[in-house]
């Protein structure tokens, strides 16, 4: 008898990466739920299952069209996009923030009119930084044919601009902090991701 392989979801709560409490998403909103991808991608068996998963809906979203360049924004998508681009066998390069806050390419890192992208994160929750990734490759000429995460937590609803496939999908709820009913409550909040927060 064969065991069925955790769900993505599962496997976030098995490795304590599925937090409950109140955050400050690197967004700027609050939300009682937090997704730690970290926690999962520490095990490498868990990362080469993911980026092998999220290369295959990704080749099948861009119906198999060579993909030579993938890109992640840093911090989080760095492990994941690593993956993907090993079971793609293309190159890996990221974006990252410079010192005024804005998405660059640098070390060395190119993306050009040769080349098909495309973006992958860890966590999408309103997709910005994914959509100043996409920026960032198609100011150097490469074309991007889709982005892939391994969780989107907005019920489906964001839009980059191109074909997008998650592995999972999540409806969290988050709030403004102005309207926040975990700060009306006085509950402190934490903000646990690789950035800080506006």
């Amino acid at each position: 008898m064969s065991v069925q392989p955790l769900s993505v979801l599962d496997l976030f709560r098995q490795t304590g990466a599925y937090l409950s409490g109140h955050f400050r998403l690197t967004s700027g909103l609050h939300s009682p739920e937090y997704l730690q991808s970290a926690k999962v991608l520490q095990y490498p068996a868990h990362a080469e299952r993911l980026g092998r998963e999220l290369a295959a809906a990704l080749r099948e979203l861009t119906c198999g069209q060579a993909i030579q360049v993938v890109v992640a924004p840093a911090l989080g998508g760095l492990i994941i996009g690593h993956e993907v681009a090993r079971a793609l066998d293309a190159r890996f390069v990221f974006t990252e923030r410079d010192a005024s806050g804005g998405m660059v390419m640098r070390r060395g890192f190119h993306a050009d009119r040769k080349d098909s992208a495309v973006v992958v994160e860890d966590v999408i929750t309103t997709g910005g930084s994914t959509r100043e990734t996409i920026e960032i490759v198609r100011q150097g000429g490469a074309q991007v044919l889709a982005v892939g995460s391994i969780i989107e937590r907005a019920g489906g609803r964001v839009d980059v601009g191109l074909p997008r496939i998650a592995l999972a999908t999540l409806e969290v709820i988050s709030y403004k902090p102005d309207q926040c009913p975990l700060c009306r409550q006085g509950i402190e909040v934490a903000k646990p991701g690789s950035r800080p927060a506006p």
